[in-house]
């Protein structure tokens, strides 16, 4: 008789050649699904997303449960999704999410994925800093695209258009893959790298449960938008639902200084992008004259500063663009 270890040695195998053969078919169903090579690596996150988009296109509409893109925020496992495959609004609604480590389920809110820590709590209530707390008021949330991101011009940022164009050239290297737009607010930048085409898939992330509702009043609005791979995601970006390299591309828009730790934060997304993944931000130098910065506790930086926290957290080809009080900097994963 066979020893135990044997017999599981027998299975794995089996296993894998299963599932292989399952790629291949799936595939071979759709020759779409194959990701073209960038100096000689392979972009991991579109491959696995692209496979699964294609459970949907060959009519099965009900995919069993799989191991999904979005990963557990306490052990950073992968989550078990059951349901349509997609990254759109309507197939993560659909869908239900655990992690088996965990034994934790994630449910959306109708508009968004909660993928924080405290997601599922009764009776718990965890406040943050002031000026985290700001930007989940449902009236910052409604103001932030008729009028007060426009007001960032004054301190030399660019204008949206301009500034979307800036970010593109930098993410031109990793073209193809999936974007995350961490602290999206109310999709503002999101919604344009989703309509560009440019990427696979954009994951618009949030803390702020207003913002992430806002944004959705906005896709809803375009029916384009409504069943693009763009999905909304509830998160801390000091822990990021995804496991470790599986991100091609993460955007940041005015958010640094509104982070309660910004080394946390960056650290966290050296982490989840792949080997050659780019990082491109905005935010307001330490020079800036604002009232905002003594009321809520914004921390702006110098330009030298926020180089050496890329470079702490792991982070290399540091360069950036500055405008008065405005800059816009990237930098890549190893």
């Amino acid at each position: 008789m066979a020893s135990s270890a044997t017999l599981l040695a027998s299975f794995r195998s089996h296993s894998r050649l299963r599932q292989a053969e399952q790629d291949l078919w799936r595939i071979s169903a759709n020759p779409g699904l194959l990701i073209p090579f960038r100096q000689g690596r392979r972009l991991h996150s579109p491959a696995r997303f692209r496979i699964k988009a294609a459970v949907a296109v060959v009519g099965k509409e009900e995919a069993s449960p799989e191991l999904d893109i979005f990963a557990c925020p306490i052990c950073y496992e992968p989550l078990i999704r059951k349901g349509p495959s997609g990254l759109n609004p309507s197939a993560i609604y659909r869908s239900s999410f655990k992690c088996e480590r965990c034994n934790k389920p994630f449910s959306s809110r109708n508009t968004y994925l909660d993928l924080t820590v405290t997601s599922g709590t009764r009776a718990y209530n965890e406040f943050m800093p002031s000026k985290t707390e700001l930007f989940r008021s449902p009236l910052v949330s409604f103001l932030y695209e008729r009028g007060w991101r426009q007001g960032f011009g004054q301190n030399g940022f660019p204008g949206l258009e301009d500034e979307f164009k800036m970010a593109q050239e930098y993410f031109k290297p990793v073209a193809g893959g999936l974007l995350l737009d961490v602290s999206c607010g109310s999709g503002l930048f999101s919604r344009k790298f989703a309509s560009s085409g440019t990427f696979s898939g954009v994951i618009a992330l949030d803390f702020s449960e207003n913002m992430l509702r806002q944004c959705y009043d906005f896709i809803a609005k375009d029916d384009a938008l409504l069943n693009a791979n763009l999905a909304l995601v509830r998160a801390d970006v000091s822990r990021l639902p995804f496991e470790s390299g599986s991100i091609d591309a993460i955007h940041a828009g005015a958010a640094l200084h509104c982070w309660p730790s910004p080394s946390n934060a960056v650290a966290e997304i050296n982490r989840v992008l792949r080997s050659g993944g780019v990082f491109v931000a905005t935010t307001f130098l330490s020079s800036v004259n604002s009232l905002g910065r003594f009321l809520v506790g914004f921390s702006y930086f110098s330009e030298e500063e926020i180089e050496d926290l890329c470079r702490t957290c792991g982070l290399v080809n540091y360069s950036c663009k500055v405008d008065h009080f405005f800059i816009m900097f990237s930098a890549q994963k190893r």
